[in-house]
């Protein structure tokens, strides 16, 4: 069920007792095969489309327990909706910082499939939930019903630029970043709402985080916010720009779901100096942040090169925020000497990582042509400016 197929009437069909029991024939049918599953769905009976709606269902369900959990299980989702919503950890712990700041209304401006407003309840904030897309808006209604948060919410089809967003203690907005058929949408002046309006919204009500893409230009921070960046097992999932009195540091890099957190100015340079015994690989929510020094910090860490965001330490240190590899070699770049040094270690395993590198790790990987039963890691990158490898011990 997606919003080029689906319509507010074949929603509501889906919470009927037909509907209901077409989800739990369809669920009961579920084995990984579509057109078996399909067969056997229509085979009790259950109408065409309602059957097509109830089976597609069932897919994003199940592929939606890896963002809403439980919750999976009743909610409803379109495909794209899916893709862009909030992972349930993020939205938690967003709504627990607002409640913590004395927030008791919010208004939700591009609200999606509800994960945000849904953790923003549950957390005791009163929600005026807006969504322009029909559809989208039909499906968070049915996600807030079927999780008994009506008190909490309300949902609204309407234009986010609409809102009198004044009358609430707070505003949350998620302008949308993707069109119809261009998929990804880069430039913040294309976002729907329009960036001019997602950025007025602190003058207007300065507790305000603006959820974004992690690729934001920093530049584009309102005055005095805190730019957040979150990952969620290593996965950069989204930026957050936290407004007015709401923000309580200049950058942050938050990382999921050990709720390890790095703060500071994002303007350090960290010392630069040899290749260590060890190299450390920061999440990406500490690159994303311009949070390498402020990391390199915390391990006794330098860069080997001033632009590459690989940090170098000659003692071990255990940290949540990067991955530590013991290094065994450093050698320039040279495909035939790499070959012969990888076929002497017997290596037929190899990851391989890279930075500041225009090599392609698939490409190098067939090139280096591995035979061996060895296991080992492998780092392109640059020191000093020069194209270096870095071989390590598998982690």
């Amino acid at each position: 069920m997606d919003n080029a197929c689906v319509t507010p009437d074949l929603l509501t069909r889906l919470g009927t007792p037909e509907g209901v029991n077409a989800l739990a024939v369809a669920t009961a049918a579920d084995h990984g095969d579509p057109l078996v599953a399909a067969s056997a769905v229509r085979s009790r009976g259950v109408e065409a489309e309602l059957a097509a709606a109830a089976l597609t269902q069932v897919e994003l369900r199940r592929r939606a327990v890896a963002k809403f959990g439980a919750d999976a299980e009743r909610m409803f989702f379109t495909r794209a909706g899916l893709e862009q919503a909030t992972r349930a950890v993020v939205a938690q712990r967003r709504a627990a910082r607002l409640a913590a700041a004395g927030v008791k209304s919010m208004a939700d401006l591009g609200c999606g499939l509800g994960a945000d407003a849904m953790a923003a309840a549950r957390a005791g904030i009163f929600v005026y939930a807006v969504e322009s897309d029909p559809t989208t808006a039909a499906v968070v209604t049915a996600n807030v019903a079927a999780l008994g948060l009506d008190d909490m919410i309300k949902v609204d089809c309407a234009d986010a630029t609409t809102v009198r967003v004044e009358e609430f203690d707070a505003v949350f907005a998620d302008p949308a970043r993707r069109r119809a058929g261009r998929g990804r949408v880069f430039d913040p002046r294309s976002y729907s709402p329009p960036w001019d309006f997602i950025a007025a919204l602190p003058t207007r009500v300065p507790r305000t985080v603006l959820k974004l893409a992690p690729g934001i230009d920093h530049a584009l921070l309102p005055p005095g916010a805190e730019g957040e960046w979150v990952s969620v097992d290593g996965d950069l999932v989204e930026a957050a720009f936290w407004c007015g009195p709401l923000a309580s540091a200049d950058r942050r890099a938050t990382l999921m779901p050990g709720m390890a957190e790095l703060t500071g100015s994002g303007l350090a340079r960290a010392p630069v100096g040899p290749v260590g015994r060890y190299v450390y690989d920061p999440d990406p929510a500490v690159v994303r942040s311009h949070l390498v020094a402020e990391f390199a910090t915390t391990v006794g860490g330098h860069l080997a090169d001033p632009e590459i965001a690989y940090v170098y330490a000659d003692t071990p240190a255990e940290t949540p925020f990067g991955r530590r590899l013991e290094i065994t070699d450093v050698l320039p770049f040279s495909l035939k000497r790499l070959r012969t040094l990888l076929r002497d270690r017997g290596v037929g395993r190899l990851e391989i990582r890279k930075r500041g590198s225009a090599l392609e790790p698939d490409q190098l990987r067939r090139d280096l042509r591995l035979s061996g039963r060895e296991a080992a890691s492998m780092i392109l990158t640059r020191v000093a400016g020069a194209p270096t490898v870095l071989l390590c011990h598998a982690i």
